[in-house]
């Protein structure tokens, strides 16, 4: 079983290095890509589905993805938007499944309460980035709190330009809709 990371900087190695590695079989690589990867992979899953035990489970089944793909693997490209993006499509149908569940009266639990402290998130905009729409929160989450680009973004998720800064543009409008509407 995998053990949560600790600092995603840990090791002198660096990602191009330490996949290298993994790909020849180094326990030791994979061990260390997590670790430098968990928190962050991690903190992506938990900010679109809001459910802590769910956003584990997430970037842990993504990052085993990532693990068994390893081979498939371009090293000319950067790791960390390719197991981002393994985490964000893994949150995003987990996201769909739970909306449809509510949908057709499955899911009686109702939505899982969000330790916003944990997220590092004001109370007000978790609860506004609970209110879009899973693609939308996604592509907040990567621009604004992953600090990903535009560019890197539609790259990552194989999505148009336009349609990342579409994404964006509408969830930036709800997010600033549902905040004025917050009482102070």
């Amino acid at each position: 079983m995998l053990v949560r990371g600790e600092d995603e900087d840990a090791g002198p190695r660096r990602d191009p290095e330490l996949v290298r590695a993994a790909q020849r079989g180094s326990e030791e690589a994979v061990e260390a890509l997590f670790r430098r990867h968990w928190r962050r992979a991690h903190r992506a899953a938990f900010l679109i589905v809001r459910d802590a035990a769910a956003a584990e489970d997430i970037a842990q089944e993504a990052f085993l993805a990532a693990m068994r793909a390893l081979d498939r693997f371009d090293r000319r490209r950067p790791f960390r938007p390719w197991l981002h993006r393994i985490v964000v499509n893994r949150a995003i149908d987990h996201a769909r499944a739970r909306a449809l569940r509510r949908e057709v009266g499955e899911d009686a639990i109702g939505e899982p309460a969000a330790p916003e402290v944990e997220a590092g998130l004001d109370p007000e905009l978790a609860a506004a980035l609970a209110g879009l729409d899973p693609e939308q929160r996604a592509a907040i989450v990567l621009r604004y709190l992953l600090d990903y680009t535009p560019g890197e973004i539609a790259r990552m998720l194989e999505l148009p330009r336009g349609t990342v800064n579409s994404r964006l543009r509408r969830g930036l409008d709800h997010l600033a809709d549902a905040l004025e509407e917050v009482p102070r």
